[in-house]
């Protein structure tokens, strides 16, 4: 049995980075916010992962991308919400510090994914 392309790509182990920052960082939250903020952003750490896996998977690089675009909306939604943790006091500075490395890592990488998948278009 051969290991799925995705492993391959930097942009996704970044993503695999960063869901491990994001459970070790929500591990310490409330429970109060375990259907909350917890979950949201597990969610959209989650699929920022899955959404490259998924994608790559897919026949042709404009599909490929639209995946990776969706992975960028999901990039996004998880930085506001560990933000909005950060502000409200159950997302201490330099845990956010931490996790916002990798998450600007992981989108750094999706943004250049994107644009060589952008190039390969016809």
């Amino acid at each position: 049995m051969t290991s799925s392309p995705f492993r391959r790509l930097e942009a996704w182990q970044a993503s695999r980075d960063l869901y491990v920052s994001w459970y070790r960082v929500t591990a310490a939250w409330p429970k109060q916010e375990l259907y909350g903020l917890t979950s949201q952003t597990g969610r959209a750490a989650y699929s920022i992962a899955a959404n490259l896996a998924e994608g790559s998977a897919k026949r042709g690089a404009r599909e490929f991308r639209r995946f990776v675009d969706i992975r960028l909306g999901f990039l996004a939604e998880l930085e506001c919400a560990l933000e909005l943790a950060r502000d409200v006091g159950i997302l201490p500075p330099e845990r956010w510090s931490e996790i916002e490395g990798v998450r600007r890592r992981a989108g750094a990488l999706c943004w250049r994914l994107a644009a060589s998948l952008r190039q390969s278009e016809p």
